[in-house]
């Protein structure tokens, strides 16, 4: 079984990890969805959602852009980051599953004031 959270705005990937509105939580089993929930995020802490999110079983973070802190934390929880996704959060997430979304390794490196349209 793999659990995936998606950085969520309405149906669309964020294009920031930590200032997302929500994460879409999608558990997999056997190469498919097998459930979906959506949860608020729980606010943006440096370095609370890698915690966070691992201690909900989460395998996989699907986003636009992160953090290289951020990045660095959830590997050190064996968690897979695919950064420099767009579009709607279940196409990202086939597209994953399908092994046609790799990550761009893109991440933010300025202060996050006014992060609109970060991706890198």
């Amino acid at each position: 079984m793999v659990k995936i959270a998606v950085a969520t705005e309405g149906k669309m990937v964020a294009e920031h990890f930590g200032h997302c509105s929500q994460y879409s939580l999608f558990t997999v089993e056997d190469g498919k969805i097998s459930s979906k929930e959506v949860i608020a995020n729980p606010g943006h802490q440096p370095g609370f959602l890698p915690g966070y999110l691992a201690n909900l079983g989460v395998n996989c973070v699907i986003v636009g852009g992160i953090g290289a802190r951020a990045v660095e934390l959830f590997g050190e929880r064996g968690i897979e980051v695919i950064s420099g996704a767009s579009g709607p959060v279940e196409a990202a997430v086939n597209a994953y599953l399908s092994g046609n979304l790799k990550s761009t390794g893109s991440t933010c490196s300025h202060d996050h004031e006014g992060h609109e349209g970060c991706r890198g």
